[in-house]
């Protein structure tokens, strides 16, 4: 019997509320409870207002928990990176991509001076992008490529966990298919685990091992990603599934 890989991520009775002058808190993640893998894909599938984005923050650090706990395994500072859906909004329209991950590396003192350019490179390389890159600025860029850009990034921390929140929602679906394939090789690669928070059910079909599905703030499904697509119990999972057209041919690890 194969070993069950140690836990990466342990969510307990979480209640993420946001406050309203004059009225009861808004409450948007409503007592749940998972738990995550070491090399794992995990999905977190929900619509719009479902509480998803709100719990990738909170798991972030950039929103605060109402009460609950989303314990991370003890690991080095930094080691959790989220990449956003707005890949072009999330870089300077300022700075050259080169600049961009270079001022990562330097606040971080992840690496010399000397070795900046080197390394600014090698991230290059990993996430399919041509050194040349670096003298770029992201509105001369596709989004594809920005998503990469923000894939490096992420990755020039040294990560241990990649929260993706939404992060092929604005491309097109052939780029997506591409950025997923990515992901899953750099999780082969890297011995990554990924978070995937998305609305669509068939992007997550072939490369998530296990998933949630999330409705107004609360679990409605969950299990093996196999079998959540062979036997959706949910009728909101069902409706999901039936709502969304196929990503295409995404490799699965």
């Amino acid at each position: 019997m194969k070993k069950q890989a140690p836990t990466v991520l342990d969510v307990r009775d979480l209640v993420i509320a946001y406050p309203r002058p004059g009225k009861p808190p808004f409450v948007a993640v409503r007592g749940i409870a998972f738990d995550v893998r070491e090399n794992e894909f995990f999905g977190i599938v929900g619509e719009s207002g479902c509480g998803k984005s709100t719990l990738a923050k909170a798991l972030c650090g950039l929103l605060p928990v109402t009460s609950g706990t989303a314990a991370f395994a003890p690991m080095p500072r930094g080691a959790v990176q989220m990449i956003f859906q707005d890949a072009v909004g999330s870089l300077n329209p300022r700075k050259t991509i080169g600049d961009a991950l270079a001022e990562v590396l330097s606040v971080h003192r992840l690496c010399p001076a000397a070795e900046r350019a080197g390394r600014i490179a090698t991230l290059l390389d990993e996430v399919g992008l041509p050194a040349d890159v670096a003298q770029a600025y992201p509105r001369e860029l596709s989004g594809g490529q920005c998503q990469r850009i923000s894939i490096a990034r992420a990755l020039a921390m040294n990560p241990r966990v990649l929260i993706a929140d939404e992060p092929v929602s604005a491309l097109d679906v052939s780029v997506q298919a591409r950025v997923l394939n990515l992901l899953a090789d750099l999780r082969a690669k890297r011995n990554l685990t990924i978070l995937l928070i998305s609305h669509d059910l068939a992007v997550v079909r072939t490369v998530c091992d296990r998933l949630i599905v999330m409705h107004a703030g609360e679990i409605v499904e969950r299990g093996p990603a196999r079998d959540v697509f062979a036997a959706p119990k949910h009728p909101y999972t069902r409706a999901l599934l039936a709502a969304v057209p196929d990503v295409g041919d995404v490799r699965r690890e």
